[in-house]
């Protein structure tokens, strides 16, 4: 059992004592100061530093009661200045009390506050000097001190106010950032599990294909192993070629997971230009058809459609078990500014095909609309079973490729 870090204690409010200090040094500091001048008109004794250190502890409690305690500064502060000349040592714990109270956003009552006292301080120290009694000589302020005490009052609910917009600002700031981490965080999230789900369909088009091709192999090999051993070693080659082309397919899908360091994979990148080999290692009897001028493809594009050829390729194998031989034509047709591939089941439609079930006509549907083309799959009316797609593939080059006629139609 791991041992408890001791709590650190609270802290009260008004902490740290910053301000308690400078205030305490200003009014003992300074006011000893000026008693050394002689500007100060009683003995310091005792008694007259706690009362100048009234304002300071009172301060601790500023942000708790912010008005009081800048009531009970001012005071000790007015008693204070009966008997010493005007200064603005002895002034610094009402100052910071008012200040607070501008900073706590209770501006308007600053504003009052600030107002209320100068008049007090006027009414006091210039109007009634001669008649209040205990009052001593020389505590009368110049036009010099009041205008000086008028700004300084003014200035501490300004500085308040300012500071309290300040904070706010700083406040959205640090909020604006905490946000923009957080969906920085799920963006990422978001990009990995869509990285995720990439994957796990790439997985699923390479292995299904070959997966179906060796288990149709393997069935002949299986059917014609006592009868014809050469046709059957023949469905051997075709799986461990089959299995071959699987892994690397795969190590090509889990290469985005390589460590930093690693050499990229070495695999070409499959597009329609391996179609060939695909068509060739369907396993089924494969007619290729091309219209239009071959061009270059976006990636993305060139990527899905031989994925979509592929998986159609192994519904058609996976699907073959009717009454007649299974068979595919696939058509790949270039217009000006998007890529028609068909994929056309010539032989025996089962109802498993012909469904939506498993994760087949799903997947190829959702790499169509994911690059915003369009899906189609059904039996048309000729026979056979049908899946049509189009995907946008606009040309390198602004100028848009002429739109392809009935005579540029070829096998291959």
């Amino acid at each position: 059992m791991r041992p408890r870090r001791p709590q650190r204690p609270q802290r009260p409010a008004g902490w740290p004592p910053a301000v308690v200090l400078v205030a305490s040094l200003f009014h003992l500091v300074g006011t000893h100061n000026l008693a050394e001048e002689g500007r100060v008109f009683w003995p310091m004794g005792w008694p007259v530093y706690a009362l100048l250190m009234v304002g300071p502890i009172a301060l601790f409690w500023r942000r708790r009661a912010p008005l009081t305690v800048l009531v009970v500064a001012a005071v000790a502060s007015f008693v204070f200045a009966t008997r010493a000349a005007p200064h603005f040592t002895y002034a610094a714990a009402p100052a910071i009390a008012l200040f607070t109270l501008s900073r706590l956003g209770r501006w308007r009552t600053a504003t009052v506050s600030a107002a209320v006292g100068y008049a007090v301080y006027l009414l006091l120290f210039v109007v009634l000097a001669t008649s209040v009694p205990g009052m001593a000589a020389g505590t009368r302020p110049n036009v010099r001190e009041m205008i000086l005490a008028a700004i300084g009052l003014a200035g501490a609910v300004v500085l308040g106010a300012a500071s309290k917009v300040h904070h706010e600002h700083l406040a959205e700031i640090k909020k604006a950032r905490a946000e923009q981490a957080r969906a920085r965080q799920e963006q990422e999230r978001r990009q990995a599990s869509e990285e995720r789900l990439r994957i796990a369909q790439e997985l699923h088009d390479v292995l299904g294909h070959h997966l179906s091709l060796i288990n149709v192999q393997a069935g002949v090999g299986l059917h014609l192993m006592d009868n014809r051993p050469e046709q059957a070693r023949e469905a051997l080659t075709a799986i461990k070629s089959a299995s071959a082309e699987a892994l690397r397919e795969v190590r090509a899908v889990l290469g985005v997971l390589r460590t930093e360091g690693e050499a990229a994979p070495r695999q070409p990148a499959l597009g329609l230009n391996r179609l060939d080999e695909l068509t060739a290692g369907a396993g089924i009897p494969v007619r290729t058809v091309v219209n239009g001028e071959p061009r270059e493809l976006p990636a993305e594009v060139d990527r899905a459609a031989y994925r979509i050829v592929q998986e159609a390729l192994t519904n058609v194998r996976r699907h073959a078990g009717g009454p007649g031989p299974a068979a595919a034509q696939v058509t790949v047709g270039y217009l000006p500014e998007a890529l028609h591939l068909s994929v056309r089941n010539e032989g025996p439609v089962t109802a498993a095909e012909a469904g939506e079930q498993g994760n087949g006509i799903a997947g190829m549907r959702a790499r169509a609309e994911a690059l915003g083309g369009q899906f189609a799959a059904g039996r048309p009316p000729t026979g056979g079973f049908l899946v049509s797609v189009v995907l946008p593939a606009p040309p390198p080059d602004c100028e848009c490729w002429p739109v392809p006629t009935a005579g540029a139609e070829g096998e291959r």
